[in-house]
């Protein structure tokens, strides 16, 4: 009878080493499989960035042609081709730039293709430029006879023209400043969990403040610093070099910071979050939270440690 449970034994472990083999052999294929369709589609995105960017370089190379036209043609005709002149350069060295890697060009096809749009635009504003330069030429030739008059008045339109520019220019600049919202503050205990509006210094390990970058537009797609400044009820910026404080300018002055981070503007409503460990114990009373980018606020809340 042991003899029977021997055998029995030595057949069940038989049994057993052979479905754990036949197991893995699947959990293998199944590896190989995922492994295989991953790089396939890997491929086949590769493949068709490749074709976007060459299509990209394409219509870059178009848009360089066309803008060496119009620049003669506006040259010709007396006007001012410094804008056009900075964009063909800038042109010219994302061609560059997009042949020189194509891993790093597939990364940045988004934002090149983004940049042909403005090209693109650029070009219509010139071309309505162009008729309005071909127009006053015209106008010009057949009032030769009154020419210091003319001229008088388009020295009047030109500087009207440029300090309309400039003022354009500023009111663009002001409308492209980006905004924080829905910012909130939140005190993390030890054990991570979180309170926010009121709290007191004990239940602060580490405190967390989050926002949206509100959708703007008019602001360009570009990389750009965010500055957190947590300023205590003294009046007393939380600073530690440590942690990534530093110094900014704003309004002319130096001013400490409590924390930075470098982000892509990409006007998605992208939410944002700083994480601040102070350390130490933190006084009573009400601390102001601002944000700043580019030399300016950008939003500020408030909260109480009781």
């Amino acid at each position: 009878m042991a003899e029977n449970t021997s055998k029995s034994s030595g057949k069940n472990t038989k049994t057993l080493i052979i479905a754990i083999i036949a197991l893995l052999l699947i959990i293998n294929g199944v590896v190989y499989y995922m492994d295989y369709r991953e790089k396939q589609e890997m491929k086949a995105e590769i493949a068709s960035k490749d074709t976007e960017l060459a299509d990209t370089y394409r219509r870059l190379d178009e848009m360089s042609t066309e803008l060496d036209k119009r620049i003669a043609e506006i040259e010709s005709l007396g006007g001012n081709v410094e804008e056009l002149e900075r964009a063909k350069a800038e042109l010219e060295a994302e061609k560059q730039q997009l042949q020189r890697s194509g891993e790093i060009a597939r990364r940045r096809l988004n934002e090149v293709n983004a940049k042909v749009k403005g090209y693109e635009e650029l070009l219509r504003d010139k071309d309505a430029e162009i008729g309005r330069l071909r127009s006053l030429s015209d106008s010009l030739y057949a009032e030769n006879t009154t020419l210091k008059t003319t001229q008088n008045k388009l020295s009047d339109s030109v500087r009207s023209i440029n300090q309309n520019r400039q003022e354009l220019t500023k009111k663009v600049e002001i409308a492209s400043r980006l905004k924080a919202e829905n910012i909130k503050v939140a005190a993390v205990n030890k054990r991570g969990k979180e309170r926010e509006g009121e709290f007191r210094d004990g239940q602060i390990d580490k405190l967390k403040v989050t926002f949206n970058l509100a959708d703007n537009p008019v602001a360009p797609i570009q990389s750009k610093a965010i500055m957190l400044r947590v300023i205590d009820p003294n009046g007393n910026v939380l600073f530690d070099v440590a942690t990534g404080s530093g110094t900014m300018m704003i309004g002319g002055r130096e001013e400490f910071y409590t924390g930075q981070q470098e982000i892509l503007f990409d006007n998605t409503r992208q939410q944002l979050t700083f994480t601040y460990d102070k350390g130490s114990d933190y006084d009573e009373g009400v601390y102001n939270v601002e944000l700043y980018a580019d030399g300016y606020m950008i939003g500020q809340e408030k909260f109480r440690v009781k």
